[in-house]
Parts: structure tokens; sequence; C-alpha cells
């Protein structure tokens, strides 16, 4: 029997609140300053304390904009929010299949065809962007959410730990399938793919993040002010010189906008996210 330490129970409270401060901190600094006038926030130093125009900084921010695009942040929360739905949901859809394939079609080359896309690991887009996007102009996908979305939802990881998976459901179920006359389609859509829940939503928490935060090829298929995803759009609106002058009280709250889906996507999956990565029976 372990005994209880009141001295290490402390510690460990001590070192786990030290740690979450350390976190947020940031965090509320971004807050208060989304609620000050753009000359509070230059103070030095500057209040930690709530001013009184967060109200008025969010409604600037989400209908009219912010900096010379002066893109609504409400349609550039829209922007993001299809490209990482999009991303997450390709993602799992090819992957899924692509693994479904590998572990239960006998066909030659099958394992060769396996680590074929398992190396596309060492490929990202950023290595591979000027062919990707000569493949995507050739298209007429250039301002495009197609353009954006579709270059990006192969995902060899995700493929890889479907595979694995799938590894891990007994033959003797196959086999019970194949006796009761269920086809290829019929076993995947009744058997594996409500086995494959919880990896599927690990999965998607972990591809809408990816796609929420992508920045480079969005900023380069597009020059549409009107597809400018959050990211971007963040980037834009600091002012790179001359006159003129940042609003980072409204970049402040831009920011925290474009924190509460991804947080919102965390804290509602969060139960099925740890059940996906540490799930061992099937």
């Amino acid at each position: 029997m372990v005994e209880q330490n009141r001295f290490l129970d402390v510690l460990t409270w001590v070192v786990v609140i030290a740690g979450i401060a350390l976190v947020c901190f940031p965090v509320y600094v971004t807050f208060v300053a989304s609620s000050l006038t753009a000359e509070e926030v230059l103070q030095s130093p500057m209040t930690l304390i709530p001013g009184a125009h967060l109200v008025e900084n969010y409604r600037i921010a989400l209908f009219k904009g912010v900096g010379e695009s002066a893109v609504p942040v409400g349609l550039m929360l829209f922007n993001s929010l299809v490209l990482a739905l999009g991303v997450a949901l390709g993602k799992i859809l090819v992957s899924i299949i692509s693994a479904y394939a590998v572990v239960y079609f006998r066909f030659p080359l099958r394992k060769l065809a396996f680590w074929a896309i398992f190396i596309t690991l060492m490929l990202p887009v950023e290595v591979r962007i000027m062919p990707t996007y000569k493949v995507v102009s050739d298209l007429g996908l250039i301002n495009t959410r197609s353009g954006m979305i579709l270059p990006i939802v192969a995902s060899a990881t995700a493929t890889f730990l479907f595979r694995q998976m799938f590894l891990t459901v007994p033959e003797e179920l196959t086999e019970a399938a194949r006796v009761d006359g269920a086809g290829p389609m019929q076993f995947f859509w009744n058997i594996l793919l409500p086995l494959s829940t919880t990896t599927i939503a690990a999965l998607f928490v972990i591809q809408f993040i990816y796609g929420w935060n992508q920045y480079l090829w969005p900023l380069l298929i597009t020059t549409d002010r009107t597809l400018t995803p959050i990211v971007v759009g963040v980037t834009q609106m600091i002012s790179r010189g001359g006159d003129a002058a940042t609003d980072w009280n409204l970049v402040m709250a831009t920011v925290m906008l474009a924190m509460i889906p991804p947080a919102v996507i965390v804290v509602l999956m969060q139960r099925w996210f740890v059940k996906g990565l540490i799930e061992t029976e099937k």
C-alpha cells in the first residue's frame, strides 16, 4: 500500500497550478489587450485589468474588419471552418479507405503500395509546393476552396493509424462476416466503421487543428481576399511600415476569436480523443 504524503500532494498541486498559469497568462494578456483602445495597448506597462471596449472591439473585428484589407473576421472564420472541416473529413475518408484496401485486399505489390504511402511523410506540402501549385493551376483551382483543400487531404499518418487498428481486428470476425454473406462494403460499413469511431474522433481533432492552422498553402493559392482564412488574415492586419499604425486591440480581438473554434472542438471531443489515442482493445 502506498502511503500518501501531504507535502508531495501540495507540491503536485503547486506545479500543476504554476504550469496552468504559465500557459494561460499569454492568453489572458491577449484578452485584456482586446478590451482596450489602441492607445492603451501601447502604454508601457500595459494594464492587466480588462477595459471597457470589449464589445466594441469584437463587433468591429467581426463585421468591419481590421487593417488595409478590411475583410470581416466573421468571413475569415467561416473560411477557416470550411478549410479545417474539409481537410479533416477528407483526410479521414481517404486514409480509412486506403488502409482498408492495403489490409483486406490481396493485390500485387500490396506492401510496396503501403510503404509508398508511408514514405510521403517525408514530402510535406512545403517540400512539393511548386509541383503541387502547377497541378492546381493547370486544373483551374486557383482562388477556390477546392484548391485549398484537395492538395493536402492525403495523410500517411492517418493511413498508418487506421492500418494498425484494422490489424487488431480478429481474423475470426472477418471469417464470420464472410460466412454470413457480407460483401466488402458491408463488412467495412457494418463492422470496421463502428470499431473505428474512437480512432476517427482522435484523428478528426488532430486534423481539424492542422487544417485550421494552415498558413503557407492558403497564402500561396489564393489572392481573393474573400477566401482568406483567419491565420493568414491575422498577419495581414499588421502594418508593414509607412504611416499606417496597427490597431493592436483589434488584432488581439481577432486572435481571441481565432482560438475559439479549435478550443471548442478539443473540449467537446476530449473524451473521444483520449480514448482514440489510448484504447488498445477493439
